[in-house]
Protein backbone atom coordinates (compact mmCIF):
# COMPACT_ATOMS: atom_id res chain seq x y z
CA UNK A 1 0.00 0.00 0.00
CA UNK A 2 1.45 3.30 -1.28
CA UNK A 3 0.25 6.54 0.34
CA UNK A 4 0.57 9.88 -0.17
CA UNK A 5 0.69 12.49 3.03
CA UNK A 6 1.36 16.54 2.47
CA UNK A 7 1.93 18.98 5.40
CA UNK A 8 0.98 22.82 4.39
CA UNK A 9 0.72 26.00 6.03
CA UNK A 10 -1.89 27.72 4.49
CA UNK A 11 -1.86 31.11 6.34
CA UNK A 12 -5.53 31.56 6.74
CA UNK A 13 -8.10 28.58 5.98
CA UNK A 14 -10.97 31.12 4.98
CA UNK A 15 -8.23 32.84 2.49
CA UNK A 16 -7.19 29.54 1.01
CA UNK A 17 -10.71 28.46 0.65
CA UNK A 18 -11.34 31.67 -1.30
CA UNK A 19 -8.13 31.19 -3.39
CA UNK A 20 -9.42 27.86 -4.55
CA UNK A 21 -8.04 24.99 -2.01
CA UNK A 22 -10.97 22.74 -2.63
CA UNK A 23 -10.44 22.23 -6.82
CA UNK A 24 -6.36 21.83 -5.05
CA UNK A 25 -7.26 19.46 -2.75
CA UNK A 26 -9.44 17.78 -5.40
CA UNK A 27 -6.43 17.35 -7.85
CA UNK A 28 -4.03 16.91 -5.89
CA UNK A 29 -6.05 13.81 -3.86
CA UNK A 30 -3.70 13.12 -1.22
CA UNK A 31 -4.32 10.36 1.61
CA UNK A 32 -3.70 12.75 4.36
CA UNK A 33 -3.51 16.32 4.85
CA UNK A 34 -1.77 18.05 7.55
CA UNK A 35 -2.56 21.84 7.73
CA UNK A 36 -1.05 24.32 10.02
CA UNK A 37 -2.30 28.25 10.90
CA UNK A 38 -6.04 27.51 9.90
CA UNK A 39 -6.50 30.88 12.07
CA UNK A 40 -10.12 30.39 12.36
CA UNK A 41 -12.95 28.83 14.37
CA UNK A 42 -14.68 25.82 13.29
CA UNK A 43 -18.14 27.67 13.12
CA UNK A 44 -16.50 30.19 10.80
CA UNK A 45 -15.60 28.04 8.04
CA UNK A 46 -17.95 26.90 4.77
CA UNK A 47 -19.45 23.99 5.21
CA UNK A 48 -17.84 22.37 2.14
CA UNK A 49 -14.43 23.30 3.49
CA UNK A 50 -15.19 21.42 6.87
CA UNK A 51 -15.88 17.98 5.72
CA UNK A 52 -14.76 17.45 1.95
CA UNK A 53 -16.30 14.24 0.32
CA UNK A 54 -14.02 12.03 0.96
CA UNK A 55 -12.24 12.93 3.89
CA UNK A 56 -12.51 12.63 7.35
CA UNK A 57 -11.59 15.98 8.73
CA UNK A 58 -10.38 17.15 12.54
CA UNK A 59 -10.44 21.01 12.96
CA UNK A 60 -8.61 22.72 16.05
CA UNK A 61 -9.03 26.29 16.46
CA UNK A 62 -6.51 28.61 18.92
CA UNK A 63 -8.24 28.81 22.46
CA UNK A 64 -6.48 31.41 23.77
CA UNK A 65 -6.12 33.97 20.93
CA UNK A 66 -9.05 33.82 17.94
CA UNK A 67 -7.26 34.20 14.43
CA UNK A 68 -4.28 32.92 15.27
CA UNK A 69 -2.50 29.06 15.03
CA UNK A 70 -4.86 26.77 14.41
CA UNK A 71 -4.51 23.13 12.51
CA UNK A 72 -6.56 20.75 10.40
CA UNK A 73 -6.16 17.06 9.54
CA UNK A 74 -7.41 15.68 6.31
CA UNK A 75 -7.79 11.48 5.98
CA UNK A 76 -9.45 9.17 3.52
CA UNK A 77 -9.33 6.66 6.02
CA UNK A 78 -10.73 7.74 9.33
CA UNK A 79 -7.73 7.75 12.08
CA UNK A 80 -8.45 4.83 15.23
CA UNK A 81 -8.23 7.96 17.15
CA UNK A 82 -7.55 12.11 17.30
CA UNK A 83 -5.97 14.08 20.30
CA UNK A 84 -5.12 17.43 20.71
CA UNK A 85 -2.36 18.98 22.48
CA UNK A 86 0.75 17.36 23.89
CA UNK A 87 -0.14 17.68 27.26
CA UNK A 88 1.10 21.48 28.22
CA UNK A 89 -1.63 23.60 29.22
CA UNK A 90 0.82 26.55 28.46
CA UNK A 91 1.45 25.12 24.99
CA UNK A 92 -1.76 23.31 23.99
CA UNK A 93 -3.92 26.63 24.11
CA UNK A 94 -2.72 27.86 21.17
CA UNK A 95 -3.92 25.46 19.23
CA UNK A 96 -0.71 23.98 17.84
CA UNK A 97 -0.99 19.94 17.49
CA UNK A 98 -3.19 17.25 15.98
CA UNK A 99 -2.35 13.40 17.06
CA UNK A 100 -3.52 10.92 14.91
CA UNK A 101 -3.39 6.97 15.54
CA UNK A 102 -3.49 4.90 12.36
CA UNK A 103 -2.87 0.88 12.02
CA UNK A 104 0.53 2.09 10.81
CA UNK A 105 1.70 4.47 12.38
CA UNK A 106 1.20 7.66 14.81
CA UNK A 107 1.11 10.99 12.62
CA UNK A 108 1.24 14.55 15.07
CA UNK A 109 0.34 17.69 12.35
CA UNK A 110 2.39 20.37 14.63
CA UNK A 111 2.36 24.12 13.99
CA UNK A 112 5.37 25.12 15.77
CA UNK A 113 6.04 28.96 17.61
CA UNK A 114 7.58 31.73 15.53
CA UNK A 115 10.26 33.05 17.62
CA UNK A 116 9.17 36.85 16.54
CA UNK A 117 11.01 39.36 14.78
CA UNK A 118 12.15 40.63 17.96
CA UNK A 119 12.83 36.77 19.14
CA UNK A 120 10.70 37.79 22.32
CA UNK A 121 9.15 34.46 21.44
CA UNK A 122 12.56 32.44 21.14
CA UNK A 123 12.51 31.26 24.55
CA UNK A 124 8.99 30.05 24.40
CA UNK A 125 9.53 28.41 20.96
CA UNK A 126 12.30 26.67 22.70
CA UNK A 127 10.54 25.58 25.85
CA UNK A 128 8.21 24.43 23.58
CA UNK A 129 10.71 22.44 21.06
CA UNK A 130 11.56 20.43 24.35
CA UNK A 131 8.07 19.50 25.24
CA UNK A 132 7.39 18.26 21.98
CA UNK A 133 10.25 16.25 21.60
CA UNK A 134 9.47 14.60 25.11
CA UNK A 135 6.00 14.06 23.98
CA UNK A 136 7.17 12.23 20.87
CA UNK A 137 9.78 9.93 22.60
CA UNK A 138 7.00 8.79 24.78
CA UNK A 139 4.77 8.08 21.96
CA UNK A 140 7.51 6.76 20.43
CA UNK A 141 8.04 4.53 23.56
CA UNK A 142 4.69 2.72 22.76
CA UNK A 143 6.67 0.92 20.38
CA UNK A 144 4.43 2.08 16.81
CA UNK A 145 6.51 4.48 14.33
CA UNK A 146 6.15 8.05 14.36
CA UNK A 147 5.83 10.36 11.59
CA UNK A 148 5.81 14.28 12.87
CA UNK A 149 4.79 17.09 10.38
CA UNK A 150 4.57 20.86 9.77
CA UNK A 151 5.93 24.38 10.11
CA UNK A 152 8.71 23.82 12.49
CA UNK A 153 9.97 27.73 11.57
CA UNK A 154 13.86 26.51 11.45
CA UNK A 155 15.93 26.07 8.61
CA UNK A 156 18.18 23.19 9.70
CA UNK A 157 21.31 23.84 7.86
CA UNK A 158 23.03 26.30 5.74
CA UNK A 159 21.57 24.14 2.65
CA UNK A 160 18.22 24.97 3.72
CA UNK A 161 17.93 28.65 3.14
CA UNK A 162 19.10 31.29 -0.25
CA UNK A 163 21.16 33.42 2.53
CA UNK A 164 22.40 31.58 5.81
CA UNK A 165 25.10 34.06 6.08
CA UNK A 166 22.84 36.89 6.26
CA UNK A 167 20.47 35.34 8.80
CA UNK A 168 22.93 33.73 11.24
CA UNK A 169 21.06 36.31 13.88
CA UNK A 170 17.52 35.70 12.67
CA UNK A 171 15.34 33.87 14.45
CA UNK A 172 14.50 30.64 12.20
CA UNK A 173 18.42 30.31 12.27
CA UNK A 174 19.74 30.64 15.36
CA UNK A 175 22.09 28.35 16.79
CA UNK A 176 19.65 27.11 19.71
CA UNK A 177 16.99 26.59 17.45
CA UNK A 178 19.40 24.76 14.79
CA UNK A 179 20.47 22.80 17.95
CA UNK A 180 16.95 21.67 18.62
CA UNK A 181 17.02 19.87 14.98
CA UNK A 182 20.30 17.88 15.57
CA UNK A 183 18.68 16.58 18.75
CA UNK A 184 15.93 15.71 16.96
CA UNK A 185 18.18 14.22 14.37
CA UNK A 186 20.30 12.11 17.22
CA UNK A 187 17.81 10.80 18.71
CA UNK A 188 17.09 8.71 15.46
CA UNK A 189 14.47 10.49 13.75
CA UNK A 190 15.21 11.25 9.90
CA UNK A 191 14.36 14.28 7.95
CA UNK A 192 12.52 12.90 4.69
CA UNK A 193 13.52 15.51 2.67
CA UNK A 194 16.90 15.26 2.80
CA UNK A 195 16.94 11.55 2.97
CA UNK A 196 15.86 11.08 -0.44
CA UNK A 197 17.32 14.50 -2.09
CA UNK A 198 20.69 15.30 0.19
CA UNK A 199 22.59 17.88 -1.49
CA UNK A 200 19.48 19.40 -3.12
CA UNK A 201 20.15 22.90 -3.40
CA UNK A 202 17.00 25.66 -3.45
CA UNK A 203 14.39 23.77 -2.56
CA UNK A 204 12.40 25.91 0.05
CA UNK A 205 8.95 25.61 1.64
CA UNK A 206 8.65 29.18 2.21
CA UNK A 207 9.32 32.77 1.26
CA UNK A 208 8.94 36.42 2.23
CA UNK A 209 5.76 38.04 0.83
CA UNK A 210 7.41 41.30 -0.37
CA UNK A 211 10.83 41.48 -2.62
CA UNK A 212 9.41 39.12 -5.51
CA UNK A 213 11.35 36.57 -3.19
CA UNK A 214 9.23 33.64 -4.31
CA UNK A 215 9.58 34.33 -8.11
CA UNK A 216 13.50 34.96 -6.82
CA UNK A 217 13.63 31.75 -4.79
CA UNK A 218 14.80 33.54 -1.79
CA UNK A 219 13.51 30.83 0.58
CA UNK A 220 13.80 28.90 3.03
CA UNK A 221 13.00 25.13 4.13
CA UNK A 222 11.36 25.00 7.43
CA UNK A 223 8.30 22.43 6.89
CA UNK A 224 9.32 18.93 7.77
CA UNK A 225 8.44 15.23 7.14
CA UNK A 226 9.96 13.37 9.98
CA UNK A 227 9.69 9.73 10.42
CA UNK A 228 10.97 7.39 12.74
CA UNK A 229 13.87 5.10 11.91
CA UNK A 230 11.39 2.39 11.46
CA UNK A 231 9.57 4.03 8.75
CA UNK A 232 13.04 5.31 7.23
CA UNK A 233 12.82 1.94 5.01
CA UNK A 234 9.63 2.40 3.61
CA UNK A 235 9.89 6.08 2.23
CA UNK A 236 9.71 6.07 -1.47
CA UNK A 237 9.94 9.82 -2.28
CA UNK A 238 10.48 12.91 0.03
CA UNK A 239 9.03 16.53 -2.11
CA UNK A 240 8.36 19.75 -2.61
CA UNK A 241 5.76 21.62 -4.81
CA UNK A 242 6.62 25.09 -5.08
CA UNK A 243 3.93 25.50 -7.73
CA UNK A 244 1.39 25.87 -5.63
CA UNK A 245 0.23 29.23 -4.74
CA UNK A 246 -2.15 30.50 -1.91
CA UNK A 247 -0.46 31.20 1.33
CA UNK A 248 3.38 32.23 1.43
CA UNK A 249 4.08 28.61 2.36
CA UNK A 250 3.98 25.53 -0.08
CA UNK A 251 3.20 22.12 0.31
CA UNK A 252 5.96 19.53 1.52
CA UNK A 253 4.93 15.80 0.82
CA UNK A 254 6.19 11.91 1.66
CA UNK A 255 5.12 8.74 0.37
CA UNK A 256 5.63 5.94 1.67
CA UNK A 257 5.20 1.68 0.60
CA UNK A 258 3.53 -0.07 4.02
CA UNK A 259 2.86 -3.51 4.15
Amino acid sequence: MTITLLSWNINGARAIHRAGFLTWLTDAAPDILCLQETRAEIDQLPADLVAPPPYYTAWQASARKKGHSGTAIFSRREPRAVSFGIGRPEFDDEGRTIVAEYDAFTLVNCYFPNGGRDKERVPYKLDFYDAFLDFCEVRRSHGKPLIFCGDVNTAHRPIDLARPKANENSTGFLPEERAWLDRVVAAGYVDSFRHCHPDEVGAYTWWLQWGQARERNIGWRIDYFFVTPDLAPHITGAFILPGVRGSDHCPAGLTLALP
